[in-house]
């Protein structure tokens, strides 16, 4: 017996993403939802992170910046609006974060669909 695994649309890729934001359940995203060969791409002047790629280099990015928050203040995530293999959603955060200090985020995350599983992430604040 073999067993055939569905690939998921954008629209199904989207609904998990905001089911996990929703609890603030990244890593399991990134886990679930990310390709092998991701990106995750930050503005060029970022001074809080910049490229990655490759799902472990993504993770890692991921860790880093947890790493270095000293405080969480709050934070939410838009439900995702989609577009052909695009979604986008809003996220606001409020976190101190070493050297940084204090920063409220309010971004937009944009995502890439190919074959069921996100293989671009990239931020604008």
């Amino acid at each position: 017996m073999t067993t055939q695994t569905k690939t998921l649309t954008t629209q199904e890729v989207a609904a998990r993403f905001h089911e996990l934001a929703q609890q603030e359940k990244w890593f399991e995203i990134q886990d679930e939802l990310f390709a092998e060969n991701v990106r995750s791409v930050d503005p060029p002047d970022s001074p809080y992170m910049g490229y990655a790629e490759g799902k472990a280099p993504v993770r890692k990015k991921g860790e880093d910046f947890v790493g270095r928050i000293e405080g969480f203040h709050g934070a939410s995530t838009t439900e995702p609006v989609v577009a052909s293999n695009h979604f986008v959603v809003r996220r606001k955060m409020d976190v101190t974060v070493k050297p940084h200090g204090r920063i409220q985020f309010d971004e937009i995350m944009l995502y890439e669909v190919k074959d069921g599983q996100i293989v671009l992430e990239q931020f604008f604040y």
